[in-house]
């Protein structure tokens, strides 16, 4: 289950924050050439292809997804990742449901975000679908804001976290916490974790059900929608009207392989279920979704997410008063247009099918062409800024020009030469201290003029040294 986070040092920079506090805490780097770790993070009996999720992916893309082993590209995505194997309990009105946590990513991305990934793993003989379902709605949600009696606790190593936030933040990942950014601008009274959808993780999950079990609609309709249990108990489904549960499943389904295996995603869950007899087939699907099918699944989610962002940094720009922010959002949407956002990313056949209905239920394409539409009207402001400057500059050059050139010069400028004679200064008239004063700050605007243009030269050519530094890294 995947957590976006916004966090106060973008990988790469400062002192490698959070980086080094993350090896400390026994995270490692993953990288592609390393294939002892294809089979670290997984649990037993499941494993990812390094070289399948090389090929899955368009060249471009996998320099963003897959950097190479030791890179500080600011541009990719840095993941860190820790093996853990350990067992807890997840405590409800009607149930306990016993799990183990496998492992736990941390993925330091552009923009300033990152995402911890937390791997889990239903245990016990007795568990079944709708179990399943009830701990994915359950688990995910990291603090409870529901006034229905509703509760969860988490059971581990002797004590009890009434909060999956505190599990996640004291145990799993303990070494984000000091590095996420929760300053939410004093615009909510509640929200305490910023870029959460309702204070959630975003689901991903594989339900395996018996060969002898049949895969209905309506199973497909409470995994996209995780509908566990009631009340008392007994599997719930949010809804009683066929036509609808079959349109929305017509919708959100991905049914290449139907009616053994279905492949769902909505706003908040991307899941297959199936019921495979073949151990081989079903241990392939469970890979994929460990490894192409979750990469893929995490870019979409960081492209919706940094899209958000940049349209809401767009909404508080104070145009007016806040030049340099513009400056900064007109560079950050090219460069996510550039590095982040081509068409085409996937290079096999159903690859770019599922990319494809993922990209569609994120409505990525929308709010792409809202921030392009964003992107225009900052060139304009901008454009429009730049002229009543220069506009202005040009009265202030012309006016001292033809003042101090013709005026000026001619009052005041035999007593410049040589060795000036300040007594000079007590006979002129009224006139000639004006010309005077307009001669000596024509020379302190040029000064400055010219002090304003350099400092500018200066920052844009480190600005640019440091975006082309990091590409080439």
């Amino acid at each position: 289950m995947p957590i976006c986070f916004s966090v106060l040092h973008q990988a790469g920079e400062a002192e490698g924050v959070p980086r080094e506090q993350l090896l400390r805490d026994g995270f490692e780097p993953f990288s592609l050439d390393r294939l002892e770790l294809e089979e670290r993070y997984y649990g037993e009996q499941h494993s990812v292809s390094h070289r399948n999720m090389e090929r899955y992916f368009m060249p471009y893309i996998n320099e963003v997804l897959f950097p190479r082993r030791g890179s500080m590209n600011k541009d990719a995505f840095h993941r860190y990742s820790r093996r853990l194997g350990i067992g807890c309990e997840m405590q409800t009105q009607t149930s306990r449901i016993p799990l183990s946590v496998l492992s736990v990513d941390v993925t330091l991305c552009p923009y300033e975000l990152g995402f911890v990934t937390i791997r889990t793993r239903l245990e016990g003989e007795h568990k079944n679908f709708s179990e399943a379902l009830e701990f994915v709605r359950r688990f995910r949600v990291l603090e409870n804001i529901s006034d229905s009696g509703q509760y969860t606790h988490v059971h581990y190593n002797g004590e009890v976290y009434e909060e999956v936030e505190q599990f996640v933040f004291s145990v799993l990942a303990d070494s984000v916490r000091p590095y996420m950014n929760q300053d939410n601008g004093n615009d909510y009274y509640f929200e305490t974790l910023p870029f959460f959808v309702d204070e959630r993780m975003y689901a991903v999950a594989y339900y395996r059900l018996d060969s002898d079990e049949t895969l209905e609609v309506e199973d497909c309709y409470r995994a996209i929608r995780l509908d566990g249990l009631d009340a008392n108990g007994n599997p719930y489904i949010s809804s009683s009207n066929p036509d609808y549960i079959r349109d929305y499943c017509s919708e959100h389904a991905y049914d290449r392989w139907a009616p053994t295996t279905y492949h769902l995603m909505n706003d908040h869950t991307f899941c297959c279920i199936t019921n495979q007899a073949d151990d081989d087939i079903a241990a392939e699907l469970a890979n994929k979704m460990f490894g192409e099918y979750y990469y893929g699944f995490l870019l979409n989610f960081f492209h919706k997410i940094v899209l958000l962002k940049l349209s809401d940094s767009y909404s508080h720009v104070k145009m007016e008063k806040n030049n340099v922010r513009i400056q900064a959002l007109i560079s950050d949407i090219t460069r996510f247009s550039a590095k982040h956002f081509p068409l085409e990313l996937v290079a096999e056949i159903q690859g770019k099918e599922m990319f494809t209905k993922m990209r569609e239920r994120f409505s990525n394409l929308e709010l792409y062409a809202r921030v392009k539409k964003t992107l225009e009207d900052l060139f304009q402001y901008q454009n429009h800024f730049n002229s009543r400057k220069q506009s202005l500059l040009l009265f202030i050059l012309t006016l001292y020009s033809v003042i101090g050139g013709i005026y000026g010069m001619n009052q005041v400028i035999d007593d410049l030469e040589g060795n000036i004679d300040w007594s000079k200064l007590g006979e002129y008239s009224p006139f000639e201290y004006f010309a005077l004063f307009v001669t000596f700050s024509g020379l302190v605007v040029a000064l400055l003029l010219g002090i304003n243009v350099i400092t500018q030269w200066k920052q844009t050519r480190i600005k640019n040294k440091s975006l082309n530094g990091s590409t080439q890294e």
